[in-house]
């Protein structure tokens, strides 16, 4: 008899059918896996047969032919035990066929099902295929509940096999609003309204940001805050977050799921790898699981020139490939990207008489740490000074206090609905030339002073077209249909001295 028992693996953040075929003859008793498995599944004999007997069913002595199609994909890891059991089970008749069923899980000494990673994509495959349900690892419930559509069938051991417990209906916890209160609120931060006026800008057209300010100015706290004025994630986009944040959990750990927008701070010693993702197998890097957030660097400078110049291709096209010998895999990587720096190795450029004691050519050597290409691909660059000492001690009454992040929040999301309502769910700034022209051009009138700069290289051709974009975010939070002269003059202070 010939058992055939639908799985799945994962490939990037996507999960890949597998069909686990078990044939059995009569014979020298041996298990011969074939299908390019790598040395955990070749291992899963041992396992499988070891927990078959422990779960009380019987282990026949015959050659078992394992087949795990298709034969030319490689396949990784313990997922693939329980669908190999069954398969075994079923071909020596202890188990009845299932129909429609995907199995899924990696089986401990003792029959228990242990949980798997990246069980999300597996059940979103398995609805998306047509499968009625999917057997998995009970540990994964948690996380498998943000799926609808399929039966979820979780269970601690093999022996649950035999009468399978009732499906459990997904849980409705992907529908709500659950974007958590932030720690800090904006109308708590001190001063710097300028700052936050560059944040909310940020936030509504997705703009990448750069904050320049000497130590203790608040750019760190004030980008903190960022997220928590985002819009929050829609019902599609947290799922395409959940997943890839799913593959980098440790297998049967819960995720708590959230609407907000995951905020990535990786310190400056982060590694190439760390930073774009690799391995064997390749795992997401901070780029992708920054993916429909934020990416905060601080102290910019400080990261090797390695690292900040690989981020020039994502931030160009929202996503990231990595090549291995058997094939490449490609995560998304569509992020903002919140930078913040000193205006000099000391930090003290600018903020009063006789503080800086940096040479010239040491602040030049600074400042090139980051290259103009990177720089070009920022759009909003603010100075962002430290607060006075009456703005620091001076108690601000209630009814003065600036906006909270919660009403900033809801400006945002205000202007981006006259974004998407305008060009089909595309924020600003990831409108391509078509777009640029179509919405973001001024009265012609209004571009003459534009050109000086464009003649003599302070603003670069993509630079002119990332000015257009911030001028149209300007708007949008104006509720004007047309970028006024007032909006141009905005953007281009938003340019930064560093441009200069």
């Amino acid at each position: 008899m010939l058992a055939s028992i639908p799985s799945a693996t994962l490939y990037g953040i996507d999960a890949i059918g597998i069909t686990v075929e078990v044939d059995s003859q009569q014979g020298l008793p041996t298990e011969i896996i074939v299908g390019l498995p790598d040395a955990v599944i070749r291992e899963s004999r041992n396992r499988i047969r070891a927990a078959l007997k422990n779960a009380g069913f019987k282990f026949p002595q015959k050659v078992f032919t394992i087949n795990l199609a298709p034969a030319e994909l490689r396949k990784e890891g313990a997922s693939l035990d329980l669908p190999i059991a069954t398969g075994i089970l079923v071909n020596t008749q202890q188990l009845p066929t299932f129909e429609k069923t995907l199995f899924i899980g990696e089986l401990s000494l003792n029959g228990d099902v242990q949980g798997v990673r990246g069980i999300l994509s597996i059940c979103h495959y398995a609805r998306s295929q047509g499968y009625k349900r999917i057997v998995f690892p009970y540990a994964n419930l948690p996380e498998a509940q943000l799926i609808n559509g399929i039966d979820l069938i979780p269970i601690q051991n093999i022996q649950e096999l035999k009468a399978l417990p009732k499906p459990i209906t997904p849980s409705d916890t992907h529908d709500t609003d659950t974007q958590p209160k932030p720690n800090i609120c904006l109308s708590d931060v001190k001063g710097q309204s300028v700052a936050k006026r560059a944040l909310t800008i940020a936030a509504a057209g997705a703009h990448n940001i750069l904050f320049v300010g000497p130590p203790g100015s608040g750019k760190s706290l004030l980008m903190s805050c960022l997220p928590d004025i985002l819009p929050p994630l829609t019902p599609d986009e947290a799922l395409e977050s959940h997943k890839i944040h799913g593959l980098g959990k440790t297998p049967g750990q819960a995720q708590h799921f959230s609407r907000k927008r995951p905020f990535r701070s990786p310190h400056h010693t982060i590694s190439y790898a760390g930073m774009v993702g690799g391995g064997s197998t390749p795992q997401p890097g901070e780029i992708s699981l920054a993916h429909q957030g934020v990416l905060f660097l601080d102290e910019l400078p400080e990261f090797p020139r390695q690292i900040l110049e690989l981020l020039r291709q994502p931030l160009e096209e929202q996503k990231i490939t990595i090549s291995r010998a058997y094939g490449s895999v490609t995560y998304p990587s569509n992020f903002i990207l919140a930078t913040a720096m000193n205006p000099c190795p000391c930090g003290y450029l600018g903020d009063g008489p006789g503080k800086c004691h940096c040479h010239e050519s040491l602040i030049r050597k600074y400042l090139k740490r980051i290259s103009g290409p990177l720089l070009d691909r920022i759009d909003i660059v603010l100075e962002v000074p430290r607060l006075r000492g009456i703005d620091m001690t001076t108690a601000v009454p209630l009814n003065k206090k600036s906006a909270t992040s919660k009403d900033i929040r809801n400006t945002v999301l205000a202007c981006r609905n006259r974004q998407h309502q305008r060009q089909s769910e595309i924020p600003n700034a990831r409108l391509n030339p078509l777009g640029v022209q179509e919405y973001c051009t001024p009265d012609p009138r209004l571009l003459g002073p534009l050109r000086p700069l464009l003649d003599n290289g302070h603003l670069s051709g993509r630079g002119y077209t990332k000015l257009l974009k911030v001028a149209r975010t300007i708007a949008d939070l104006d509720e004007s249909p047309l970028i006024l002269e007032t909006h141009l003059q905005e953007a281009l202070h938003y340019r930064g001295r560093l441009y200069r």
